[in-house]
């Protein structure tokens, strides 16, 4: 019997032996679950078994389908805040923002007031309201401590365009991102699925069950102790860049969690700051169809981090570095 995750969705799995557990504990393995959450699911008629309900100590022979309705987790109110936030562009259809490090984007446990969405609603921001209120207009995320482009939907056809044109592979995003060490050539294509780290349940790794993931890196620059990246995204999972480079050895300079945390002195780089910035965005108007195209400089902290690195007299004179480097060249 094979476990799916839990979540708001309904899980579907097949009873493979007899001497099976009572059909509470049966639930509470097979789906994630602790045992009075699948009690209490049972109790409220959402757990099936070959297709009618069954008590909590029942126990299904071999060969029985069982079908759990979870429900989704109950919304939460999402309060206006006055919290800054950098709009680059904004009209009737969507907005773009320069996301500050340090800014959850979304309402979830522990972070359930300073995110992206309290600060959009304290604008008095009309969101696109398709999804659950704590992620109203999201069309893409990016971690606590990345910082930089994100485009979010204010009506529901915008919502919709914009996600098919993620999912379709439509949507250009490239973040710049300092590797420790240096990769085994210029250019590095990483295609590896992204599921949870069946060790660690904060952690995102490389598993075989996980949901397809391919990274392309383009090595702009090779310091002494590490590279200047450019990191195109082909899909969207958690943590994508930081779990494919610390799979490749190469992990992000100062990611605490995958391995590249240490050493910050050497890089001039803060604490509790990796770096990995969204510095390139590129898609189709929802409505009008026309091309929008923006970029975002290095935020100070970084900006200081790759001086420091590079030890290069031009660059001081560069407002943006990443120009220096040819980060924007299209035909790279």
């Amino acid at each position: 019997m094979k476990a799916p995750a839990a979540g708001g969705a309904q899980h579907t799995f097949t009873v493979e032996h007899d001497g099976a557990p009572r059909l509470d504990l049966l639930v509470a393995q097979a789906v994630g679950l602790s045992r009075s959450q699948s009690a209490t699911l049972i109790a409220d008629g959402r757990v099936l078994v070959d297709g009618k309900p069954e008590r909590a100590s029942f126990r299904a022979p071999a060969g029985t389908t069982v079908v759990v309705d979870v429900p989704p987790p109950p919304g939460r109110e999402v309060i206006a805040e006055q919290i800054p936030v950098s709009v680059v562009y904004e009209d009737a259809h969507l907005i773009v923002v320069d996301k500050v490090a340090g800014m959850v984007v979304h309402l979830a446990p522990g972070n359930w007031t300073g995110t992206l969405v309290n600060a959009l609603k304290g604008r008095g921001q009309g969101l696109a309201e398709g999804g659950p209120e704590e992620r109203q207009g999201l069309v893409h995320r990016l971690d606590k401590d990345t910082s930089g482009l994100m485009v979010v939907a204010k009506t529901d056809d915008a919502l919709r365009i914009l996600s098919k044109a993620i999912a379709e592979r439509r949507v250009m995003r490239r973040y710049a991102a300092l590797s420790w060490g240096h990769l085994p050539d210029d250019t590095v294509t990483v295609d590896k699925p992204i599921g949870r780290d069946p060790n660690d349940r904060i952690r995102m790794a490389v598993v075989g069950e996980g949901r397809p993931a391919r990274t392309d890196f383009l090595r702009l620059a090779r310091f002494g102790a590490c590279d200047l990246l450019r990191c195109h995204l082909h899909s969207g999972r958690t943590h994508q860049i930081r779990v494919h480079l610390a799979a490749l050895g190469h992990p992000v300079v100062g990611d605490d969690i995958y391995g590249g945390g240490g050493a910050r002195k050497i890089v001039g780089l803060p604490p509790q700051r990796h770096f990995l910035h969204a510095a390139w965005l590129v898609f189709n108007h929802p409505v009008s169809g026309e091309r929008l195209e923006f970029q975002s400089p290095l935020p100070d902290e970084l900006r200081h981090s790759l001086l420091t690195v590079a030890e290069l007299p031009d660059l001081f004179a560069a407002p943006n570095p990443l120009e220096y480097f040819d980060f924007y060249r299209a035909d790279r």
